[in-house]
């Protein structure tokens, strides 16, 4: 008896670590049956990448207006009526409701 089960644990544990390394293969973190997750997934963070670089490129803009160089009067305006609701004593205010949804 202990002679046939030495003569199958060699076979077992060769069987076993296929089973354990292919079942990982197909269903861990990187397995194959979420290679279409991941690859939505990278899709959608080089999408957002692209939207990040643009509204960072679009601060940088006007972070270099807003310097003591080369300082835009209109943004600085624009800026003060946004952040602090200064209003120049020529213009014309027109309130809206706040948008409900």
């Amino acid at each position: 008896m202990l002679f046939q089960l030495k003569t199958y644990l060699p076979t077992a544990t060769l069987a076993f670590m296929i089973f354990f390394f292919t079942f990982h293969a197909l269903t861990g973190e990187r397995g194959l049956l979420l290679a279409h997750q991941r690859r939505e997934e990278m899709a959608d963070k080089r999408a957002e990448l692209v939207r990040l670089q643009t509204e960072r490129a679009a601060l940088e803009i006007k972070a270099h207006y807003l310097r003591n160089e080369s300082l835009s009067l209109d943004l600085l305006e624009e800026r003060a009526h946004e952040e602090l609701g200064f209003i120049a004593p020529g213009d014309y205010v027109i309130r809206e409701a706040p948008a409900h949804g």
